[in-house]
């Protein structure tokens, strides 16, 4: 067994072994997706002609991606810092990389699934999704995306040392970019200088891209400008998460 499977077996042990945890992982985002369904049901965007959940659904599901990726990996870290377990894997072979590509793949994992329950429960004639022909281009974006906050992921992994610290500055971090990127509250609702402030948030970038690729909104320079931006973002997010980086908390 290579080092990478073994890291990432244990990643996938430590994020599934609690059943609740990967129950709040689903199912939360899957709350305001049936609310905000059933508050737009049958609505129609008059510029495009698709209605609200082919909006909704793209947005929520940006959200969750993030969530998820962004505290699975610092909470994951966290933990294994203050269990020394960092301090151990530190005396074997496993690099640095090696375990981010670890906790990547687990992500990546969780993010695929996410989006077939995303699509599958938005499909349902309850709500009514139109997925467009051009959905496999919302794998690049989601790949981008999960890179991204798991650099987020990395950087509070790295500054917190207990769970409430994870949590408290991971939903600092994430619920309040969620608003301001449009996920929830449509950036044409947005003041002009709000609208301009959305354009620093990765998660704006994520959704451009799904909206895109699974409503068949927006152009495809918007796309592929999306997909330049997050790999920018992911770059520089992860840079600092390993500059950071630190086996255990005695460091």
């Amino acid at each position: 067994m290579t080092v990478f499977t073994a890291l990432t077996r244990a990643s996938y042990k430590a994020n599934t072994r609690d059943a609740v945890t990967i129950f709040f992982t689903f199912a939360f985002p899957l709350v305001f997706l049936v609310i905000f369904g059933l508050i737009f049901k049958g609505q129609e965007v008059v510029e495009t002609g698709n209605g609200y959940i082919d909006f909704i659904a793209p947005g929520v599901l940006a959200w969750g991606l993030a969530n998820a990726a962004a505290f699975g990996v610092a909470f994951t870290l966290m933990q294994w810092r203050r269990d020394d377990l960092l301090r151990l894997i530190r005396l074997t072979p496993a690099r640095i990389s090696e375990v981010v590509l670890a906790r990547l793949a687990v992500a990546v994992c969780i993010g695929v699934a996410q989006c077939l329950l995303f699509i599958g429960v938005a499909t349902i004639p309850l709500f009514g999704m139109n997925v467009a022909p051009r959905w496999p281009l919302a794998l690049p974006i989601m790949l981008l995306g999960i890179a991204t906050f798991l650099g987020v992921g990395l950087i509070i992994g790295a500054i917190s040392k207990t769970p409430e610290a994870v949590s408290a500055i991971g939903n600092c971090v994430v619920i309040p970019m969620a608003f301001l990127s449009g996920a929830f509250i449509p950036v044409e609702l947005m003041p002009d200088w709000l609208r301009s402030v959305s354009y620093a948030m990765p998660l704006r970038y994520i959704l451009d891209g799904l909206v895109y690729a699974l409503a068949g909104a927006g152009e495809v320079g918007d796309y592929w400008r999306a997909c330049l931006v997050l790999v920018g973002f992911a770059t520089v997010f992860t840079a600092i998460g390993l500059r950071l980086f630190t086996w255990s908390n005695d460091e």
